[in-house]
């Protein structure tokens, strides 16, 4: 795969960063994860509305979107997308 570096204000980048659903998720994962959830919107709003209400649960609540196994440093992924 190959990377691009993109310009952003500081005001996105924190806005971003809110939208993480654990410290170490990336900026990619992020942004899939947006676009993924616009994506099912258009199709089904109401399945939609149901997945971005998951996810923001899971901000809030503290829960990951993908837990981090510390014992054996592995990322045991739940994905609700």
């Amino acid at each position: 795969m190959q990377n691009t570096t993109i310009k952003i204000s500081k005001k996105t980048k924190q806005r971003l960063d809110n939208l993480k659903e654990y410290k170490r998720e990336s900026y990619e994962d992020v942004i899939i994860k947006i676009l993924h959830i616009l994506n099912q919107i258009r199709k089904d709003p109401v399945s939609g509305n149901r997945l971005l209400g998951k996810i923001d649960g899971n901000i809030m609540g503290g829960r990951g979107y993908f837990k981090e196994d510390e014992r054996e440093g592995k990322k045991n992924k739940t994905n609700i997308l």
